[in-house]
């Protein structure tokens, strides 16, 4: 294996700008994703209403991470990590080509099809990102919040300019943009790959039918592809901010089935068992989180469009930019944060796991106070400035930085070693979880709902902030179930 001077693999900046690029794609179709369903139709939009369009919004981003938990396990028993992270690669580009047809039907197809890439692609990318770091430690930490840095740096660029070109050009150059960035990553990932030669294959595992696996494998996809054609062609009638309910409830259920297994059945020792009691309370945490956090791409968007000022003389500012602002803030202090993690555990007063996690939780609520009196204060005024909005997603993302980097270490450390793509999955299911909350919550405070916004954003201050207390009381207890884990 190939060290750079900086003490990393060479293999970490292989998977480093290929994630670069497809999260700039990603990141930089969905900035446009629900201002796009929302416009007028003689403005090329869709014309939708606003909670129809939140509960698509909150579909879409929950498909991504729902489909990480079999991506998971096609990475770990199909075809190994790397040629995961490939088809997956593949899979985004083809239904990016697919978005671009100017068609309502394709629309939605292309969603289906990105967001099955994407989901290949996501949990298998983060275990071969583990891989490359085998001996654990601070060094894969430091190796994560590396990739991490990738990630926000493709979001931040995909935003910006997927989101200009969208909002001022015309909505399909924003995501023709949004194309391009995958081809780009799919070239660097193959250009480059060889620094991942040596991880990443498929490990075998005794007794395995990997013919019948496959056949569930294509039989599954299959079902999928006959049932968005027959829900798109209007045979089976959807109304989608039901089933974004009835999602929610599936994924909770599939979740509580999976860790059920996994304590029951799994065949795990008394450490494994004790370690995965910790992973469930970090997939309730990140449920939470997400459903408020992902307000930046649904209601707080509208919110920027419709409640902000955005004119500075000649010039307005796109709606969709208050999202890059997240990942500029991560760009920007996760050295800080890094460096207060080192600085801490230098003086032998590092915080553990659940006391990052709970800081999260709390760093949630505050943000939606200000989110909360913001939203008052338009419905009682006039639009605000967007210092409102910039203020949350700043404190948003300090606390995103104390839960995602050192979630996604935690659950490689934490995890059995023949299930770490499946426990990669159920992190990113998590996130599901929380995306697909995060819709319903955004329809009920945008439309006819309005009004209600100052209120529901209260109800999330009281829920995040209670749940952080508890996890921060909690936090001791919960540290003796993993001992030796950083």
């Amino acid at each position: 294996m190939t060290t750079e001077p900086t003490g990393h693999p060479r293999g970490i900046y292989t998977l480093f700008f290929t994630e670069m690029w497809e999260r700039f794609s990603y990141y930089g179709m969905r900035a446009l994703l629900v201002l796009y369903m929302v416009a007028e139709v003689k403005r090329g939009g869709m014309g939708l209403t606003d909670e129809m369009a939140a509960a698509i919004y909150g579909l879409y981003t929950a498909l991504v991470y729902m489909v990480a938990l079999p991506g998971g396990w096609a990475g770990d028993r199909l075809m190994g990590a790397k040629s995961a992270v490939w088809w997956g690669g593949v899979t985004i580009a083809i239904g990016h080509l697919v978005l671009g047809i100017h068609r309502t039907e394709a629309f939605f197809i292309g969603l289906v099809i990105v967001a099955l890439g994407s989901g290949l692609l996501k949990s298998n990318m983060s275990a071969l990102v583990g891989q490359l770091y085998p001996e654990g430690g601070a060094r894969r930490d430091a190796g994560f919040t590396l990739f991490y840095m990738g990630i926000n740096l493709g979001a931040f660029l995909g935003q910006l300019i997927c989101g200009w070109l969208g909002e001022e050009i015309g909505w399909r150059w924003g995501f023709s943009a949004a194309a391009a960035g995958m081809f780009l990553g799919l070239v660097q990932f193959k250009v480059t790959h060889r620094h991942v030669a040596h991880v990443g294959e498929r490990l075998h595992h005794e007794g395995q039918n990997v013919r019948r696996e496959w056949m569930l494998f294509w039989g599954a996809l299959v079902a999928v592809v006959v049932l968005t054609t027959l829900c798109v062609a209007g045979v089976v009638p959807v109304n989608a901010q039901k089933l974004a309910q009835w999602t929610a409830w599936i994924i909770g259920g599939v979740a509580l089935l999976y860790f059920l297994w996994a304590f029951l059945f799994a065949g795990l020792t008394t450490v494994e068992l004790k370690r995965l009691v910790v992973i469930v309370v970090l997939f309730c945490a990140s449920a939470l989180f997400w459903a408020g956090f992902e307000q930046v791409g649904s209601s707080f968007s509208i919110f920027a469009e419709r409640f902000t000022v955005r004119q500075f003389g000649d010039w307005e500012a796109p709606a969709s930019w208050i999202q890059a602002l997240n990942p500029l803030c991560v760009i920007a202090l996760a050295p800080v944060v890094a460096g207060l993690w080192a600085w801490l555990a230098r003086s032998d007063r590092s915080p553990s796991l659940t006391t990052k996690v709970s800081w999260s939780l709390l760093m949630l609520a505050l943000g939606f106070a200000v989110a909360s009196w913001a939203a008052q204060r338009a419905l009682s005024t006039g639009p605000v400035w967007p210092t409102w909005l910039m203020t949350v997603v700043v404190i948003h993302t300090l606390g995103e930085l104390f839960l995602s980097p050192v979630g996604l270490s935690a659950v490689t450390k934490l995890s059995p070693p023949r299930l770490t793509g499946q426990m990669m999955g159920i992190w990113f299911l998590g996130s599901a979880l929380g995306n697909i909350l995060a819709g319903l919550l955004a329809g009920e405070v945008t439309g006819d709902a309005t009004a209600q916004m100052p209120a529901r954003f209260m109800d999330v201050v009281i829920t995040s902030g209670i749940s952080g207390v508890v996890l921060l009381l909690l936090a001791k207890p919960i540290t003796k179930l993993m001992p030796g884990i950083k």
